[in-house]
């Protein structure tokens, strides 16, 4: 059974860098046709995709956030990473990464495979 959690500050500046990693167990992230997505829902408002990783290593992202957004992984710790660049009080959310495939993007995959959730304030 596959498992993710997302792991990061809690708290973070506005204009500063947000970094979140998200650690999958009982699954390889290299595993084939398999995507690994960052979803974020900010205090009363709707679920937003934001991007993902593939299987192979290609990333797609959001375009309203493509500009400040990265997405890398690390396969050696089956891990996956979300970098948000400058960002701004209204990007206070809960962050979670999930899993699932290409059919789904770029919508929030089905909640199968999601982990908790981090919740994320950006505050002076």
């Amino acid at each position: 059974q596959v498992q993710l959690q997302e792991s990061g500050p809690g708290l973070v500046k506005p204009s500063q860098t947000l970094s979140l990693t998200c650690t999958v167990s009982g699954g390889s992230i290299t595993t084939n046709n398999y995507y690994w997505s960052w979803i974020r829902q900010p205090p009363g408002k709707g679920l937003e995709w934001m991007g993902a990783i593939a299987y192979d290593g290609s990333t797609h992202y959001s375009p309203s956030l493509k500009s400040h957004t990265s997405i890398s992984r690390d396969t050696s710790k089956n891990q996956f990473s979300l970098q948000l660049t400058s960002v701004t009080p209204g990007e206070t959310a809960v962050y979670s990464c999930a899993k699932g495939r290409g059919a789904d993007l770029p919508r929030p995959p089905p909640r199968d495979y999601w982990g908790q959730g981090t919740q994320v304030t950006v505050s002076s």
